[in-house]
């Protein structure tokens, strides 16, 4: 059986390359109207400039400011789509994901501007959206074009990086995660997606300790390996090669926590635990993670050692579809406890 696989016809990654958005468009061969989704603080970091480039090149633009990723946004987007051809989505992940399913819902083109590369959302054709009982995963379309302006990526608060490196160093696990359902429960596994994903997330480590606070080059080198962890999933056809036990972790804990930390933090703590389930070296995960910067315990993510153990508890049911190393039942809260104790993360 043959399935179709979406990928960006053009990728731009690197300083500046924002200035040039009017004229990426006209060669993609959109027409005469845009729409840039933005935020209200990202639109004067980068919204605004995208809007004066498309006009510069002949477009006509409505800017639509959104502040969280929820249906209503999206509905929001999709009220003023009309006839524009594109969607452009200018900020973090919450806005790119808002943009993405709108114009998935809308049925034109979508192109990806990350102002931050904080998690494999920039690529994917994957749109997280929360509801009262948490997030859910929704399938779009990926991005006609990826248009990723490095200097202003570096200028973020390089906690946003940190996070982007953890969500790559967590496909470690996803990957075991895949195997195990692919063994115990037929389920289908594309080896191509887990290397790519597997080979992702090594070339981050061993880079790591090149990962710099205010480089361009560091925030060229996250960025390009979350758009190869984002490809990994448009060649699974599923989020299963970046998402696993680690994931549903994180999405626990955002329901359950008062301030959740941001995702790429929290999978990568998840990952330590989950390595550690998996008869894995979690140290080696630990230390990736230390070199990074990124969270490895309780304290450094921001969260209660009581949100934390429930989250562990309440991970296997966020899910129940995705089979991982959790299981059908999950974990009881003392080997939660335990598992916490053993990996550091509570101390």
């Amino acid at each position: 059986m043959s399935r179709i696989i979406q990928m960006p016809r053009e990728v731009h990654i690197g300083p500046d390359v924002l200035s040039n958005i009017g004229d990426i468009c006209k060669g993609l061969h959109l027409y005469d109207e845009a729409i840039v989704v933005s935020g209200n603080h990202t639109f004067g970091i980068a919204g605004k400039d995208v809007v004066d480039s498309l006009e510069s090149a002949d477009f006509s633009v409505d800017s639509v400011m959104v502040s969280e990723a929820s249906i209503e946004s999206v509905d929001k987007v999709c009220d003023v789509i009309g006839n524009a051809s594109v969607v452009l989505g200018v900020g973090g992940g919450k806005i790119i994901d808002v943009a993405k399913l709108a114009s998935t819902n809308a049925n034109i083109d979508f192109i990806s501007v990350p102002t931050t590369a904080s998690h494999d959302g920039i690529i994917s054709p994957m749109s997280s959206i929360k509801n009262e009982g948490g997030s859910i995963s929704y399938k779009a379309q990926s991005p006609l074009a990826v248009v990723a302006d490095t200097n202003i990526i570096k200028n973020a608060p390089f906690k946003f990086l940190s996070s982007g490196c953890a969500d790559i160093v967590s496909n470690y696990t996803a990957i075991k995660d895949w195997r195990l359902a692919h063994r115990l429960r037929n389920e289908k596994f594309s080896e191509s997606a887990a290397a790519l994903s597997e080979l992702t997330a090594k070339m981050i480590i061993k880079s790591s300790d090149s990962i710099k606070e205010g480089l361009e080059e560091s925030a060229r080198a996250v960025t390009k390996a979350l758009f190869s962890s984002g490809m990994s999933i448009s060649i699974a056809g599923s989020s299963r090669p970046a998402s696993g036990s680690e994931h549903l972790f994180s999405h626990a804990l955002d329901r359950i926590a008062k301030k959740p930390a941001l995702h790429g933090e929290q999978c990568g703590v998840g990952t330590i635990m989950m390595m550690h389930l998996h008869g894995g070296d979690w140290r080696f995960i630990q230390s990736a993670l230390k070199a990074v910067k990124a969270p490895t315990n309780v304290k450094e993510l921001g969260v209660s050692e009581d949100e934390l153990i429930q989250a562990l508890v309440m991970a296997h049911s966020i899910r129940p579809e995705r089979y991982t190393i959790l299981g059908d039942n999950g974990i009881s809260e003392e080997a939660a406890i335990e598992l916490a104790v053993k990996t550091e993360v509570i101390t």
